[in-house]
């Protein structure tokens, strides 16, 4: 008689890629001073007269709720087949990648970069590819370092802008030859614009509406402090938003009826939650303005605007000992900037209340004289 088979155990699946960078954020204590947040404050059912009367939990969505795609397309002066709905900015990066890579596809990412924009494309098969955005450069956008990356197998070129995460803002002259290069080459760009309405200053036009080969993606968390509704989307050329709609079909289907009844709501009101985030937010930037110019141990690249600040050590050490010690002896937090390429650097919050950021430099003032670093 033959010796009886023995059961093979299943093997691990292959590890996702991480985003390191989430990962910390889901799972950090969040002490007294908390500036490791990136959105402006939220917003309460208060801050949107009439959205607790007109909710309802059904309705027809199986594009995005139409009210609201209208709404999207009216804000940027595009046709409704150029707006595919998404779970907020994210959702719509990753949909966006869904839709335009398969293996094998090069994707040009700039450095220092959002986590989650590095791991999706190698979630889906595609190299990555690495261009810099360098610190004694302002951390602009440049187009022939982007240029020399490419191979002749890049499919995607993604940026953010304002960049994520030091707040440098990239021109439409510049996004335009951004857009003309890919079209050269036969790609497209990827520009995730989800903090660019936290800007002082009108309103700018949306990357994708300066070039056909340019993709926006957006969404109300970062500007507006509705982070919760997780309303996104994407502005791109009729096929593609066609492509990025089938994409979401194998995601989640369509999105909530009650999320987007309530984002058609904000959108009638976002001349008023503007001026909300900009009242948080311009006396923050003021005062963090004044806050640098006072620290020899710090510097950083001033950037228009905008919810976060990224200052460096001058000492060029990592700042994760730095991010202890704050966090440790002064209840406060940070974002360590190993989580964007950036290991001297750290990410301040400024979308939270006046006093919170008041405390929080005060404590960051205390930790670099305590860490020797005056």
């Amino acid at each position: 008689m033959s010796a009886p088979t023995q059961a093979v155990p299943p093997s691990r699946p292959p590890a996702v890629p991480r985003a390191e960078y989430l990962l910390w954020a889901k799972r950090r204590p969040h002490p007294a001073n908390d500036l490791g947040r990136s959105d402006v404050i939220g917003c309460t059912l208060a801050d949107l007269p009439g959205a607790r009367d007109a909710l309802e939990l059904t309705g027809r969505n199986d594009e995005g709720w139409e009210p609201l795609v209208e709404r999207i397309a009216s804000r940027y002066g595009v046709r409704t087949d150029q707006v595919a709905t998404a779970t907020g900015t994210s959702g719509a990066n990753f949909l966006v990648c869904a839709a335009l890579l398969r293996p094998g596809d090069d994707v040009l990412v700039e450095r220092p970069a959002y986590d989650p924009l590095l791991a999706v494309p190698a979630l889906l098969g595609a190299n990555v590819v690495r261009f810099e955005r360098r610190f004694e450069e302002g951390f602009r956008l440049d187009l022939d370092r982007v240029a020399a990356a490419l191979t002749p197998r890049t499919r995607l070129i993604v940026v953010t802008n304002p960049h994520n995460p030091t707040g440098v803002l990239s021109g439409a002259d510049e996004l335009r030859a951004l857009g003309d290069l890919a079209e050269r080459h036969g790609c497209f760009v990827l520009a995730d614009e989800v903090y660019l309405d936290a800007l002082p200053g009108p309103a700018r036009p949306a990357a994708a509406t300066l070039s056909p080969s340019i993709v926006t993606s957006s969404s109300l968390t970062k500007a507006y402090g509705l982070a919760g509704l997780r309303c996104g989307w994407t502005l791109a050329d009729t096929l593609l938003c066609g492509e990025v709609r089938r994409a979401r079909d194998l995601v989640d289907g369509t999105g909530s009826v009650l999320a987007e009844r309530t984002a058609a709501i904000a959108f009638d009101r976002l001349p008023e939650l503007a001026a909300r985030a900009r009242a948080i937010l311009a006396p923050n930037f003021e005062r963090f303005g004044a806050f640098m110019a006072s620290q020899p141990a710090l510097e950083w690249v001033v950037p228009v605007g905008g919810t976060v600040a990224f200052p460096r050590l001058r000492a060029m050490v990592s700042a994760d000992a730095f991010a202890d010690l704050l966090l440790r002896d002064f209840d406060t937090a940070v974002v360590p900037g190993r989580f964007f390429e950036a290991p001297a650097h750290f990410r301040v919050a400024l979308g939270i209340p006046e006093e919170a950021l008041g405390r929080g430099l005060h404590a960051i003032d205390r930790a670099l004289r305590a860490g020797g670093m005056p």
